[in-house]
């Protein structure tokens, strides 16, 4: 029931994690941290490995990687995701084949065989609890997040998410949460703005998730500089920021909603 608790509260229900935790609750970072930050990687890209992951590591900072098993840069290059989780990061479910609602604005792009408004929510657990198998298969943990693709939650005009909720530690939220979390998808902003937003969100929420697509190439993409700029910062300021893997926060809230 926890576990479906936390899902149904990140994925911003009525049920929301800021009310839970005010009434009465003391909820502290590890370290007493101001901030979480979650950076986070989406579809596989080739920018990750050649960029993010070394930057990452230059800093001594996790994060998590939401990969898809049908990807080309997912088959060729396994070893190298499989060393990356050995490095720490998380491998996280995004799927197996992206399917994303094909009927929502600006969505030409979403191959027929690929479109969620023909999916049913059956086919989209089926889907989801393979693509843990696959993963397991690649990083031997059994413990898994899910980002879902595009932030989608309808298969086939029905909410998949509650029968999906079981098969996750924690499911990231599009958007906000209020009185806990946002979510922000940079695309060709400057460090300074990667810096100035988390600065901006002390004080606002408790978290701060910012999902990444291609560094340094591929699409929806940063410069490797603004990156490095926002990685140099958050490994200055670690007094500040807990930066970690979104499991490992999810675990750390969970492990706070089970004291009390």
């Amino acid at each position: 029931m926890k576990q479906i608790f936390l899902a149904l509260i990140l994925m911003h229900t009525s049920v929301l994690f800021g009310q839970e935790m005010n009434q009465g609750a003391v909820f502290n970072w590890p370290s007493d941290e101001r901030l979480a930050v979650s950076l986070s990687y989406d579809d596989a890209l080739a920018s990750q490995l050649d960029n993010a992951v070394p930057a990452l590591n230059r800093h001594g900072l996790r994060a998590s990687f939401y990969i898809l098993p049908n990807s080309a840069v997912t088959r060729l290059r396994l070893e190298e995701w499989r060393a990356m989780a050995r490095q720490g990061h998380e491998l996280g479910n995004h799927s197996i084949f992206h399917p994303c609602r094909a009927s929502l604005p600006d969505r030409d792009w979403v191959a027929a065989h690929k479109d969620l408004d023909g999916y049913t929510a059956e086919q989209m657990k089926e889907e989801l609890s393979t693509a843990n198998t696959i993963l397991y298969a690649i990083d031997g943990q059994t413990d898994r997040t899910l980002t879902p693709p595009c932030g989608d939650r309808l298969a086939g005009g029905e909410d998949y998410i509650s029968l999906v909720s079981d098969l996750f530690v924690a499911i990231k939220p599009p958007k906000e949460v209020p009185g806990f979390s946002v979510t922000w998808s940079p695309t060709g902003v400057t460090g300074a703005e990667l810096i100035d937003y988390v600065r901006q969100m002390e004080g606002q929420t408790r978290m701060v998730n910012i999902l990444f697509h291609g560094v340094g190439g591929d699409y929806l993409s940063v410069e490797s500089d603004a990156h490095e700029e926002l990685l140099q910062f958050l490994a200055d300021n670690r007094d500040r920021y807990w930066v970690d893997s979104f499991i490992n926060i999810m675990r750390h809230v969970q492990e706070v909603i089970g004291s009390e």
